[in-house]
């Protein structure tokens, strides 16, 4: 330490001044540590919640489309699945949770009538096995979205954490030893000048 560091009263107000921001930096960055913990709790509920509407979605569509198969058979069923045409729409935007860009999963589902198979074709277990599916696809959307903001944000979570314990732990500390041995040196300089004034003036 003493061989990089200039004692002078420059040197020290530089010091105290970088201690200040450092310390500055540590509180804001905590702060958005413990908003990040707060976030990221919120939406862990939301994905429990889902993820137990979408297991509850599946075993109903499940459900529907097992009575469909026993009406209608397994053929009738694959014949008017190869006739489907249309995929739900999804647009991809960002929003912005603490500094952290997240996505937001926006999909458009056809109605019932545009799917691209014929209404002859189709019987009213089939159009509850589909429209079953259809609620299982926009829950694994929502899944999907609420999902990968909880990956980011556990990201930034652990992130944040680091640069909060290298502040703390490392730059802080070693900033204020720095402080102490410039301070040190200056009274020990100042006595050594006092010192030497008093032999003078002998």
């Amino acid at each position: 330490m003493a061989d990089n560091i200039v004692p002078t009263r420059s040197e020290l107000m530089k010091l105290k001044n970088r201690i200040k921001l450092a310390k500055s930096g540590y509180n804001l960055l905590k702060k958005k540590r413990d908003g990040l913990i707060l976030e990221f709790f919120e939406v862990l509920k939301r994905a429990k919640t889902l993820r137990k509407e979408l297991t509850e979605e599946y075993t109903k569509a499940l459900k529907a489309v097992n009575i469909a198969r026993t009406v209608e058979g397994d053929i009738q069923i694959k014949s008017i699945a190869m006739g489907v045409r249309v995929k739900p729409e999804i647009h991809l935007i960002q929003k912005n949770i603490m500094g952290v860009v997240v996505p937001k999963i926006e999909a458009r589902m056809e109605k019932t009538a545009d799917r691209g198979f014929g209404l002859n074709d189709s019987s009213a277990m089939i159009d509850e096995a589909s429209t079953a599916f259809e609620n299982v696809v926009r829950k694994v959307i929502e899944a999907a979205e609420v999902e990968t903001t909880m990956k980011k944000l556990l990201d930034e979570i652990e992130k944040t954490k680091r640069r909060v314990n290298a502040l703390e732990f490392a730059v802080i500390p070693r900033l204020n030893d720095q402080k102490k041995y410039i301070v040190l040196r200056l009274e020990e300089m100042e006595r050594e000048n006092v010192f030497r004034l008093k032999r003078i003036k002998k």
